[in-house]
Formats: structure tokens, sequence, C-alpha cells
């Protein structure tokens, strides 16, 4: 089968992967000059346990199995990663009874090795940590996401699949049991093919948009939530992820590590009308408060501007937060087309199972 993938990011590229472990002739369309450039290059490389999400929604499932194949896939491929496990923190009680919903969660999602523990147990782990007490998480990681993205890049070449770098996918449609697309760019002209899966990210919606004959009420809106990150200016004072209880819209000014040691915050939720990358330096305001709750020792004017990402939301502020919606035929009435919308955190932990999922449905 000849399969179309658009969108280089972490999810088309595990998408195209199993698709080719699958014996599929894949193809990706890119619109940038390399892999990762759109939401997946500007996350917080976290390995998720699957804690916080609904019982029985798709980022549950996803993101549990995901983080199982994941770090097997880091193994086997030799991707840096590190288990370092994350302690979630309570500064009062009111927190404290939102961290024990978070630990009923995650025994309700299958989360494994997960306890929670007092602040002395706490600060025992972590001595610059201030809380009550604390859910211990310890299958969160974090993980080099371009290496982790390269290696699926790999595979796909090794099973004869390709990128079609600076090609943009200009209109679709699908005519005797074929989809005909029109790109633009370096590889400009129609091509037929069997199957197409919509990876776009941030241009999801409007490639969907592009289908002829796509039912524009199966298109959701998107909202656009931009998450900045400040790095610290001295040497990391935690060796463990540190997360509050989650705030709207995301997971709360958290202590981010990378492999190469660096310590940063974030991210937090800035909702925006259009794309913008910029890190406004006079929200680190707001983020020495955050910080301080559970870190007062944190110096003053030790924060700097780092860098942001932008979450494909399909809920604004205020609301709960959507599910990820993977819209197969049953969805929307045309053969062999997924589109995938919303697809945040913890769509990096989840790309290897939501990849099997979306596979399945191309050849149903």
């Amino acid at each position: 089968m000849q399969v179309l993938v658009v969108g280089a990011g972490v999810i088309g590229l595990a998408v195209a992967r199993a698709a080719a472990l699958r014996g599929h002739d894949v193809t990706i369309a890119e619109t940038t000059g390399g892999i990762a450039n759109g939401v997946s290059s500007r996350n917080s490389e976290v390995i998720h346990g699957g804690l916080y999400y609904p019982t029985n929604s798709s980022r549950a499932h996803h993101c549990v199995r995901g983080r199982r194949m994941l770090y097997e896939f880091c193994a086997g491929h030799g991707v840096a990663h590190r288990k370092c496990g994350k302690l979630i923190v309570a500064t009062n009680e009111a927190e404290l009874a939102k961290v024990d919903t978070i630990r009923t969660q995650a025994e309700a999602n299958g989360v494994e090795n997960t306890e929670m523990i007092g602040g002395n147990a706490a600060r025992a782990m972590e001595a610059e940590l201030s809380c009550i007490g604390a859910l211990w998480s310890r299958e969160t990681g974090i993980v080099d996401s371009h290496g982790f993205m390269l290696a699926l890049w790999g595979d796909l070449q090794d099973r004869g699949g390709m990128i079609a770098f600076e090609t943009t996918v200009e209109r679709m449609r699908f005519k005797a049991s074929s989809w005909y697309v029109q790109f633009s760019g370096r590889d400009a002209g129609e091509l037929e093919f069997d199957a197409v899966v919509n990876a776009a990210g941030l241009g999801a919606q409007p490639l969907a948009r592009r289908i002829e004959g796509y039912p524009a009420d199966k298109i959701p809106r998107l909202v656009l939530a931009k998450g900045n990150y400040f790095g610290f200016a001295g040497r990391p004072v935690f060796s463990r992820l540190i997360y509050p209880t989650p705030v709207d819209g995301g997971l709360g000014v958290h202590v981010t590590l990378d492999l190469a040691g660096r310590m940063r915050f974030g991210p937090d939720v800035e909702w925006i009308k259009q794309e913008s990358y910029t890190v406004d330096a006079r929200r680190a305001d707001s983020f020495y408060e955050r910080i301080r709750a559970y870190w007062p020792g944190l110096p003053a004017d030790s924060l700097v501007p780092d860098y942001c990402g932008i979450r494909p939301k399909l809920t604004g502020p205020g609301e709960p937060a959507a599910d990820f919606m993977i819209a197969p035929e049953a969805a929307h009435g045309m053969p062999r087309l997924v589109n995938l919308f919303g697809i945040e955190s913890p769509g990096l932990t989840s790309s290897l199972s939501l990849a099997e999922e979306v596979v399945g449905y191309l050849s149903s």
C-alpha cells in the first residue's frame, strides 16, 4: 500500500515507521527543510508516567503503553534517556488533596511504581525542596527527543521510506479508490496514494480544510497555548523532576532537567491568537512566585528566557482538557484517511503506541 504521512514531527515519524514495518511503501511530506521543526522541537523532553489523564481516555492508554514502548525503543536503539523519576509536590493541605487525587488516577490508569510520601521523605530525596507531601513517580524520565526522532527516521529509511522536505500539500481529493494529492514546493506535482495520515500538528486543521469533500463540522477548532521556559543561571539543585499541582491548561511551572545536566523551569500557559516564539522576559516575575512555593531558595535574577513551544489544543481557558482526537474513516466517512488533531502532551511519550493504532486504521 502506498501511504502518505503529512508532517515529520515525532507523531508523523512514528506513524511512518510503523507503516513501513507493516510492509507499506511510505512517503512523508514535510513543509520545512528538516525533521521535527514544529511542535516536536519545543517540548520538555519528559517521558511521562501517565498519571493525570482521565480513565479510559486515549491519552491515558497511549501514555502508559507508549512510555513502556519508548523505554524499550531507546534501549534497543541507543537513544540517550534516563529514568530519573519525578515528585509532584504539595505545599498546603488543599494541594495535598489534589496530589492524592492524582495518585488515585494513576492507579486507575495502571501506572506502576507510584507512592505517596511525606514532606520529610521528599526533602531527604531533594534537600532544597519545600513541601508537606508528594507523589513519587519512579517511571517518569527524560529523553533526547531529537535522538529519538533520528532513530525513527533511520528505521523508516531502512525499510525504504522517504521524506520529501520543503514540500507542502495544497489539496487532496479521493477518486476511484485512490487519494490524489497536489504538492507545491521542492517536489511539486500530483501523486496518487492508497492512504493518507494527517500528522501536521499545528497545521492539521488547515490541511483538513484542503481535503475536497471533508465535512467541515468534523474539523475541531485549534486553540494555541504557548508554553514558555526559563533557564536557571546556576548549578542544578535538583536531581529529579519537580512538579507542582496542575493548573488550567497545563501541569504547572515545573523543574525540568536535560541529559546535559541543565535545569530549567516551565512551561507556563499563555493563551495566544497567533504563532509567536518569543519569550517575554517579564513573565519571569510570575515564575519566581510559583517556583518559590516549592523552592524558597531560588535566587533573585537567576532565571533567563530560554525557549517556548505551542500546544495545539482543542479547548480553551476554563474548559476541560480535550482528549487526543484520532479521526479515521468512521469519524468522517472518507476511506483510508486518518486525521490527528490536538496531539499535545503527552504526545512524545505516546507516539509509538499512537502510531500502531493509526496504522491499524489504514487497511481496515
